[in-house]
């Protein structure tokens, strides 16, 4: 078991500069093509940050391991809600806005409930995998067409917010092979997180979905966690609640949609609970938003205590 799990935190690593490499390259491969910054930030960075969560989740499900595969999108959506969320909401008060709530909030909370209705039916198939990835390809074709016509303060920010994870250089010869070496390192890396979470769970004893509503989901969400403790350390933390909302909203209709269009994802009933409280988690983040367009110190450590909570049922 030892080996087991040396294999599950260097997988975690991997997973973690494999994307460090695939964000950066990328986005310095777009600026030598005068891709707009704006564009950048809002799809190459954004999606960037995400790539862990889908290669985990497809290599989960091409494995035969539907149960890790979705509870690792399900269990980010939750940690980064809950857990992240919260810890940053304790060290400083987050701001909201009006856009992030009632356009970002509401469409996550209303893909949160169709994806529910979808896996109430067994299994995510292939129709089901195309319509989510036709609402992410639409919600972000919005987004970008909307900040290239009329930018709004909010897209702007969350853009530069985005893009210093990236840095601001052009792109050299260097890249294509770093981004290569990326892809390859995120790869690597969620096979050995896949696997080594699987021994784990059948030596303990545990389901595959516990398993993968937290361990495998909080090893995929450590760039989001380094990421926005960096930006609340510099005081930056304007975005945070938005750049968590988007990488969400990605996990639920583009990582998903694309894996089970790839492959369909049979859902356990044992799961729906889970996604109902995860449903649950999110209308009371949009609360949150909404009370005094912040959320506080003490609505943070509401939402670490949801999110713990959560990860505990799944042992009792």
């Amino acid at each position: 078991m030892f080996a087991d799990i040396v294999f599950l935190v260097l997988g975690a690593a991997l997973l973690w500069f494999g994307a460090g490499w695939v964000v950066e390259s990328a986005a310095a491969i777009a600026r030598r093509f005068n891709v707009s910054e704006l564009v950048i930030g809002l799809t190459v960075v954004a999606m960037g940050t995400s790539a862990p969560e889908f290669f985990v989740t497809a290599q989960a499900a091409f494995k035969g391991l539907p149960a890790i595969s979705l509870a690792n999108v399900v269990g980010s959506d939750i940690f980064n809600l809950g857990v992240i969320l919260g810890v940053m909401a304790i060290l400083k008060p987050i701001p909201t806005h009006r856009t992030m709530l009632y356009r970002d909030g509401v469409l996550l909370w209303a893909i949160t409930g169709l994806l529910f209705l979808m896996a109430v039916q067994g299994e995510l198939t292939r129709p089901m995998g195309l319509c989510l990835l036709a609402i992410f390809g639409g919600y972000v074709s919005f987004i970008v067409y909307k900040g290239i016509r009329d930018p709004g303060p909010m897209d702007i920010a969350m853009a530069q917010e985005l893009l210093e994870e990236a840095g601001d250089r052009v792109a050299t010869w260097l890249d294509a092979p770093k981004l290569l070496v990326g892809f390859l390192a995120i790869t690597l890396g969620s096979d050995w997180l896949v696997d080594g979470a699987r021994a784990i769970a059948m030596a303990v004893g545990v389901s595959d979905w516990a398993i993968g509503l937290t361990i495998v989901a909080a090893g995929t969400s450590l760039p989001e966690l380094v990421t926005c403790l960096a930006a609340s350390l510099r005081g930056k933390n304007d975005m945070l609640l938005g750049n968590l909302i988007g990488s969400d909203f990605f996990n639920l209709a583009g990582v998903l949609g694309l894996t089970a269009i790839m492959r369909p994802i049979a859902v356990d009933t044992a799961s729906l609970p889970s996604m109902g409280l995860m449903m649950g988690a999110v209308a009371v983040v949009l609360l949150f938003m909404r009370t005094g367009w912040r959320i506080s110190r003490v609505e943070g450590v509401v939402l670490v205590l949801v999110g713990l909570s959560r990860w505990s049922l799944e042992f009792v």
